[in-house]
């Protein structure tokens, strides 16, 4: 059954499950008795609005869940979802290109939930050489351009390492989530060739992805960027992931290539 198709109880007993809490705990959080939570889950009692907000609080539910357990118990969404070409995002859409074309010459990518690209400031052209065409094709999944053994997969250095990272990435957003579309990716990832584990090696610091490519090896560390505070589900799930260079051998590389 599909997370739309359940009714409030189902929702609070999946969410309290997926977080491994028990029916104490959360009656204690939210005020109210063991009783009145089990009554909620085997649907016997119908939570008010301010306690499904409070419970999915306590549940850290993203807020398009929030509004299927909203609808679920009878009360109207509370979060709107709109597209980021919304005059209403404008003020978003201003921010995401001024980062994205400050970050050149290293790549930028804002991300929708699932790891599609939705915007890029399109800097070193190098990294997608040699990659099957069909992976370059909207909308591009960025786990999936690395992963695919036609894609990135065979040029990543340490991919064992970057594997695990990606992997575990996925995974903690659909323990968060618990979105469907994400455990359809993440099974996917999984099916592709692993790199044999022994050739893993430790890093102190982070785990830098390391790729060959015409101009020689490149090594970069990633940071994550999210809205703070979004009360549009859009925004909400929007990441923005920009490229470092993680020694001053890319660095130089990566300008040098740009002054031509």
């Amino acid at each position: 059954m599909s997370k739309s198709q359940l009714d409030i109880g189902e929702h609070v007993k999946e969410w309290r499950k997926r977080r491994r809490v028990t029916q104490l705990e959360v009656a204690l959080a939210a005020g109210v008795s063991t009783r009145h939570l089990s009554f909620i889950e085997t649907g016997r009692a119908v939570p008010s609005r301010q306690m499904v907000l409070h419970l999915a609080e306590y549940f850290r539910v993203p807020i398009r869940e929030r509004n299927m357990m909203l609808v679920s118990a009878g009360y109207a969404p509370m979060f709107m979802e709109r597209s980021l070409e919304d005059p209403a995002l404008a003020a978003v859409q201003h921010a995401i290109s001024l980062i994205l074309e400050r970050h050149k010459p290293y790549p930028a990518f804002a991300l929708d939930r699932h790891w599609n690209v939705v915007a890029s400031n399109r800097a070193l052209p190098v990294l997608y050489e040699g990659i099957a065409p069909h992976l370059l094709q909207p909308p591009i999944n960025v786990m999936r351009l690395s992963l695919h053994p036609e894609g990135m997969s065979t040029r990543i250095e340490n991919l064992a390492e970057w594997r695990a990272h990606a992997l575990h990435r996925v995974q903690e957003h659909l323990d968060l989530s618990a979105d469907p579309v994400l455990l359809g990716l993440h099974r996917e990832l999984l099916s592709y060739p692993a790199p044999p584990q022994e050739t893993t090696r430790a890093y102190d610091v982070f785990v830098p992805y390391r790729i060959q490519t015409r101009i020689g090896l490149l090594s970069f560390l990633t940071t994550t960027m999210v809205f703070g505070t979004p009360l549009d589900i859009t925004l909400s799930e929007l990441m923005l992931e920009c490229f470092f260079p993680a020694d001053r051998a890319t660095a130089d590389a990566v300008q040098a290539l740009s002054a031509h």
